[in-house]
């Protein structure tokens, strides 16, 4: 399966504005600039996506690696946080970090543990990466 992104881009990096979408309808062209990427004003930001992916992609890998010991999740909820900063005059980002809480009935702290590491070091978009990716992993009752 091949995945596809679009971005337009008009004027200069700090006073222009493009867009961002996906091949699908899922993200139809969502508007993004200098502002929103490293200003935090409102529109889109490539790294936001990209958090997005490191996170639905770790669920998926944490999920399977459950289904591995014998465990099916109940609930796994994962924030990814991305930091760009602007570093010598360009863009870095300097941190990945996961907070992830799961829930499946069964599991032990530390069966837990095992599979939320091989999920941080295993899944396609942290692979790609290539980044330090740091955790918290929290384990519900």
């Amino acid at each position: 399966m091949k995945s596809i992104g679009h971005s337009t881009w008009h004027g200069t990096w700090k006073e222009g504005h493009g867009t961002l979408s996906t091949g699908t309808p899922t993200l139809p062209a969502a508007a993004y600039s200098f502002s929103s990427r490293f200003e935090g004003t409102p529109g889109a930001c490539p790294e936001e996506l990209l958090a997005v992916a490191e996170a639905g992609c770790f669920n998926q890998a944490l999920a399977n690696n459950f289904g591995m010991i014998g465990h099916e999740a109940e609930t796994i909820d994962t924030a990814v946080e991305i930091e760009l900063l602007i570093t010598d005059g360009h863009p870095k980002i300097t941190t990945l970090h996961i907070t992830v809480k799961a829930k499946a009935a069964g599991i032990t702290q530390d069966e837990f543990a095992k599979c939320a590491e091989r999920a941080r070091t295993n899944c396609t978009i942290a692979k790609l990466l290539n980044r330090e990716l740091t955790m918290n992993a929290v384990l519900l009752p």
